[in-house]
């Protein structure tokens, strides 16, 4: 868990921070390669967010700086 993710859930009641998280698992970071990882995993936060925006980061996966994009997954592994 990064810094600001133990701020937050920290400062926040327990049940918005256990719904941050749980929210924030299902928000994927998809390289155009097919490597997925959650923005909880990657160490971010988002939360009642709508939209699709894009990052630029390198993969993890294919070692290429591409654009992830930001999506909702219903149904996460």
């Amino acid at each position: 868990m990064t810094l600001l993710q133990k701020f937050i859930t920290s400062v926040l009641p327990k049940a918005w921070a256990a719904d941050i998280e749980r929210e924030s698992k299902h928000w994927m970071l998809c390289c155009p390669c097919g490597h997925k990882v959650s923005i909880w995993d990657a160490g971010g936060i988002r939360w009642k967010a709508k939209g699709n925006p894009k990052r630029l980061m390198k993969c993890p996966s294919c070692h290429q700086r591409t654009w992830h994009v930001v999506r909702f997954v219903k149904d996460i592994p």
